[in-house]
């Protein structure tokens, strides 16, 4: 008699092309989940922060999507806009947050920028007693230009300053004073404007706490170009506390 052929085992084809099929799925998850995530985490914000509804927000996670998803925590998320207005004050703003919670809960942390032009700057010093008409940028530094009345005349006068951060406030240290277009040094200041110039010679404190949510501290600014760029520390119970959302408070002078 003829030997009966045998028959090849199909089994490793199956469970190739199970694993291939597999394997697709979860690409086509992945490509689902990069769709749909940005969508949601800008309806969040937008809807926490009181922003417009057609508020331009990118939103871009780092990593395979699918593990965090599962496991119910981002790893990274970057937020960036080139343009919104929080209490009157209009930047870009980028902020990578860490450690992000999908079922509700505290960030791990979360730091990023602000970038003001010279007008917006103008608009951060307009509640201090600085003379400030405008403000002019030349990195390192800031000049701040206005006017002071002297026995009822008013004097153009131009401080050049440094600005930094102390303490979460901006702070501007005077490198250089003109008054009525001539430069003059702190002894002439003094003896020609009394106690107001003995002010703009000093290093100024400004509070602009008003002007940012409450979960929003200033770690440190650059003047660089025609922005001035403004380091924050987030708090990472800004998504749980409501408090935080809101603008912060300055001391009453």
């Amino acid at each position: 008699d003829a030997p009966t052929p045998r028959r090849r085992k199909r089994w490793p084809w199956v469970i190739a092309i199970v694993l291939v099929v597999l394997a697709v799925l979860v690409v086509a998850a992945e490509f689902i989940a990069r769709a749909v995530l940005p969508g949601v985490v800008r309806s969040i914000v937008i809807e926490q922060l009181d922003l417009p509804a057609d508020q331009q927000l990118d939103v871009q996670a780092d990593g395979i999507l699918l593990p965090q998803l599962i496991g119910g925590r981002l790893d990274d998320l970057h937020l960036s806009t080139d343009s919104v207005t929080l209490e009157g004050i209009t930047g870009a703003v980028d902020v990578t947050a860490q450690g992000v919670p999908l079922r509700g809960g505290d960030l791990d942390g979360a730091a990023g920028t602000i970038r003001v032009d010279e007008s917006q700057f103008t608009e951060l010093l307009s509640g201090t007693e600085l003379p400030v008409d405008t403000v002019a940028f030349e990195a390192p530094d800031a000049t701040v230009s206005g006017s002071v009345s002297v026995l009822g005349v008013a004097i153009p006068i131009s401080l050049t300053v440094t600005p930094g951060v102390a303490e979460g406030d901006l702070e501007l240290t005077p490198v250089g004073l003109s008054v009525g277009g001539l430069e003059i040094d702190a002894e002439q200041v003094g003896s020609s404007l009394g106690a107001l110039g003995a002010d703009l010679t000093q290093t100024q404190r400004v509070c602009i706490a008003d002007r940012l949510p409450a979960g929003l501290t200033l770690t440190d600014l650059q003047i660089d170009g025609s922005v001035a760029v403004i380091d924050v520390d987030v708090d990472g119970a800004i998504v749980t506390d409501e408090r935080l959302q809101q603008p912060g408070v300055c001391p009453q002078k």
